[in-house]
């Protein structure tokens, strides 16, 4: 198997050079690589849930800052981490159950309470409202003495006991180890079938003739509209072409090869098309916390036309670009500028663009993705369903937890 320090530098020089596109090729190969990183990492014997949070922080630390527009990158490392504490809490809750299951037998055998302390709910109830912050509450139960576990015995007995929690530890670490790369598991595939699970969901929401509205390309909108016709429902796609790069004649050309009636619009057109459309249905980059889309540029003027003239305007995504973060935090990059090439011939606009001339100098601004508020979104379709967008938040609280929204490794602290 490779080092995992050279799968990392190998993706991380991949996001610099946006060699990946797409937020699910991104997603997979992040949660890939953090399987990786799992599977290799060594143990200690103890707080080993701890270790597995540091090394994931480490890694996912590095490739946000590789393309920290990628958001979805920085989704599965929440992810994974949340998976982590998810597994090491049922583990730990497991053993707090066998503890006091072998207390309950010990007092129906007539033996002295005494001798077997057991932890107490107040100590079980700290441990969970502390949510896996260390110390955690696997942590709590490995510093439990001796004494609270097992009888007074002989020192030679002492010793077999002493080998058989190591051992114990050891077995602990493996089966955390394994079920969470097992969680993984799940996860990437949940990313790969994500297009199946939303498409699924068409003929819930496309009826016959009507005309239906996008910009650009997505690959999840083309299933989706696809899964409708094969359905048997017959209706209309008005295709924005998503200007400068066009995606939208790509999607075009493969709704057509698929039998869909498809009419190709200039973005300009969409406030003078849109009074003939039943619905918008789009692709997002992103779904931030609360509701709003980063979604292809362009999409805002769209999501204001459907407001407008009363269209619904529908946002399919799969869970994987569900962000916990909201648009004004910090660690956000909302946008990016693509080479001005895609605008202008550099050739023909070269005087234009020297100041040094003594005339005015021309800028170009080619920025990636735009921003559309929760209220412009109708609703939201996942592979887990449609949700309204003030619902969202509460969706995207079961994918992740709170210790997590900031990926990075927490500097030791000093005795």
């Amino acid at each position: 198997m490779p080092d995992v320090h050279i799968l990392v530098n190998d993706f991380v020089n991949q996001l610099k050079k946006r060699k990946i596109e797409g937020s699910q090729a991104s997603a997979k190969q992040t949660a890939e690589l953090l399987r990786s990183v799992i599977s290799q990492q060594r143990l200690p014997q103890t707080n080993q849930a701890t270790a597995l949070i540091n090394a994931v922080r480490a890694v996912g630390e590095k490739l946000i800052a590789a393309n920290p527009v990628e958001l979805a990158v920085g989704n599965i490392a929440r992810r994974v981490l949340h998976i982590i504490r998810e597994e090491d809490l049922s583990l730990a809750t497991a053993a707090i159950a066998g503890l006091e299951l072998s207390a309950v037998s010990d007092d129906e055998d007539d033996v002295d309470r005494d001798d077997y302390p057991v932890l107490s709910a107040a100590a079980v109830a700290a441990a969970a409202r502390s949510t896996l912050r260390p110390p955690s509450l696997q942590t709590l139960l490995e510093d439990t003495p001796i004494t609270a576990a097992i009888p007074h015995t002989s020192s030679s007995g002492g010793d077999s006991e002493g080998k058989s929690r190591s051992i114990d530890k050891s077995s602990r670490g493996r089966k955390l180890k394994h079920d969470v790369i097992e969680a993984v598991n799940e996860l990437i595939q949940d990313i790969s079938t994500c297009y199946e699970q939303i498409a699924e969901q068409a003929v819930e929401h496309i009826h016959q003739n009507e005309v239906i509205l996008t910009l650009g390309s997505s690959k999840t909108v083309l299933e989706f509209l696809c899964a409708a016709k094969e359905k048997k429902r017959s209706f209309k796609v008005f295709v924005a072409e998503g200007a400068p790069r066009y995606q939208g004649h790509l999607l075009a050309k493969e709704l057509a090869a698929r039998g869909l009636q498809t009419t190709v619009i200039t973005d300009s057109a969409v406030f003078a098309m849109i009074s003939r459309v039943n619905m918008v249905i789009v692709g997002a980059h992103a779904v931030m916390a609360n509701g709003g889309v980063i979604a292809p540029v362009g999409l805002n003027m769209v999501a204001l036309a459907a407001q407008r003239h009363a269209v619904p305007f529908v946002v399919l995504a799969g869970s994987h670009k569900l962000c916990p973060l909201y648009p004004h935090n910090p660690e956000v990059l909302l946008n990016e500028l693509r080479s001005p090439s895609e605008l202008l011939d550099f050739g023909e606009f070269s005087d234009c663009m020297d100041s040094a001339s003594g005339g005015g100098s021309l800028h170009v601004v080619n920025p990636t993705f735009d921003y559309v508020p929760p209220k412009l979104v109708s609703l939201f379709i996942t592979d887990t369903g449609g949700h309204n967008p003030s619902y969202m938040y509460r969706l995207i609280a079961d994918y992740y937890s709170a210790d997590d929204l900031v990926v990075k490794r927490r500097p030791a602290t000093g005795v």
